[in-house]
């Protein structure tokens, strides 16, 4: 079934614009009840990251969950992470996400959890959408829905977070820096990390409703790089807004994507026995990864971009470890979705156990260099399909031989052809991702 309103990860957009307004929020909340209401849990968790329209958006839902004879416990702010947790631990009908995750702050977006913990099944996704474009009703005041506030919603969390590693670990005289994004991890990262023993400098963790994101966070680790270097501290962390994404700059000032951190996780894992079934990344996975982990003796499977794909496929081969290049992190061992604290913790736990800085771990794999030129397009195309297309990218890739890697993928969203080629060799790359994209725009031209 194709979707009217869900994307692959909920529902997004800007604020003020459908369906992110007052009153699609409040017809999604009825909705989302009609469609839990014959299941045999008795309420709903909603949270929010720390954008402004989380609080117009949250009392939406709560009135359309009301409407529809649901209860409604409210999380305040709450990483994704954290959400999908309590849904599980609290055996809730669901957990609302009210988050626009790494965008800016006047974008916003609805994501849901499963009684699992997990993305909502399709079957109860195409039903929320068919009640959207049915008559919104109210049950009889007797079986309206109650809403009431979690107080202990965030000690639970970084309960949680703490026994994602054994109580064994002291980080004592680790310095660490850790940037909140002004996000929904503000009032928990710092004092997840500062209780397992480090040392910890905290940045961007004063949200103001419209600083969410805003040049901070593992989108913009500038801010984090500079501070790690003048408190010549040992890491640095970055999160997102709403937590799930982790990036991270060891004691140089290097940068340090997902691809690397996954490979790290994926090492400490094999080293003590703990790592079944094979990694997923996504086709923009650094191919130094997979080479990387193809020395370790792992297998690297590459999934659509998206971690409902890496989690579909994680569960269809039954491994433990994916994620993708931009953070997100998914250590199913410890928890069922991406979470950026939890990763954080198990690379500490990789330092401690190693004796080795963050600079050391990463050197294992070797980067390849990837250039990303977007080419616009005026009418739909398939590169797939394009002969003239696929005639370039066959040259290209004969040029390369088995040291580079090139895919071309349609944006989703946007009228773009998305060009990308890596290699071992940083000139050779960008020339050739430019010519690339120079014949794929001849192509669709003609």
């Amino acid at each position: 079934m194709t979707r009217k309103y869900f994307g692959t990860d909920g529902i997004r957009g800007k604020v003020g614009e459908p369906p992110i307004t007052a009153d699609f929020l409040l017809k999604l909340g009825w909705a989302a009840g009609k469609a839990f209401a014959d299941e045999k849990h008795d309420f709903v968790l909603v949270g929010k990251d720390t954008r402004i329209s989380g609080y117009m958006f949250e009392s939406a839902l709560e009135a359309g969950l009301t409407a529809a004879g649901v209860d409604t416990h409210l999380l305040g702010p709450m990483p994704t992470p954290g959400i999908a947790y309590l849904t599980r631990t609290l055996r809730a009908r669901a957990g609302i996400v009210i988050s626009a995750s790494h965008n800016p702050y006047y974008d916003n977006g609805v994501k849901f959890f499963s009684v699992q913990g997990t993305k909502l099944p399709d079957d109860i996704e195409e039903k929320i959408e068919a009640y959207i474009d049915s008559p919104m009703t109210t049950v009889d005041s007797s079986k309206l829905g109650k809403a009431k506030r979690l107080e202990d919603a965030a000690g639970r969390y970084i309960e949680f977070c703490k026994a994602s590693i054994p109580t064994r670990y002291d980080f004592s005289g680790m310095k660490i820096v850790v940037d909140c994004a002004h996000g929904a991890t503000y009032h928990i990262a710092p004092h997840v990390f500062s209780e397992v023993g480090a040392e910890v400098i905290v940045i961007g963790a004063e949200p103001n409703g419209l600083n969410i994101n805003d040049e901070c966070g593992a989108t913009k680790p500038d801010k984090l790089v500079a501070t790690v270097l003048a408190h010549q501290a040992d890491i640095g962390i970055a999160l997102d807004g709403d937590g799930d994404r982790l990036i991270m700059v060891d004691h140089k000032g290097d940068i340090v994507d997902g691809d690397e951190l996954i490979y790290i996780i994926a090492k400490s894992r094999l080293d003590v026995g703990q790592l079944t079934g094979p990694v997923v990344g996504t086709l923009m996975t650094n191919l130094g990864m997979e080479h990387g982990l193809k020395r370790l003796g792992i297998n690297l499977l590459r999934a659509k971009v998206g971690d409902r794909y890496v989690l579909e496929m994680l569960s269809e081969h039954k491994g433990i470890l994916g994620g993708e290049n931009s953070g997100h992190i998914i250590c199913l061992d410890r928890t069922t979705t991406g979470d950026g604290i939890i990763a954080a913790l198990q690379i500490m736990a990789e330092m401690h156990d190693s004796g080795k800085n963050l600079h050391e771990l990463k050197s294992g794999m070797q980067k390849y260099p990837q250039v990303l030129v977007n080419v616009r397009t005026s009418k739909k195309v398939n590169p797939d399909t394009n002969e003239a297309i696929q005639k370039t990218v066959r040259a290209v890739e004969a040029k390369l031989g088995n040291k580079g890697r090139v895919l071309l993928r349609a944006s989703g969203t946007e009228p773009l052809i998305r060009v990308m080629v890596e290699g071992e060799h940083a000139d050779l790359v960008e020339n050739y991702a430019h010519q690339l994209a120079d014949d794929v725009k001849k192509a669709i031209d003609a």
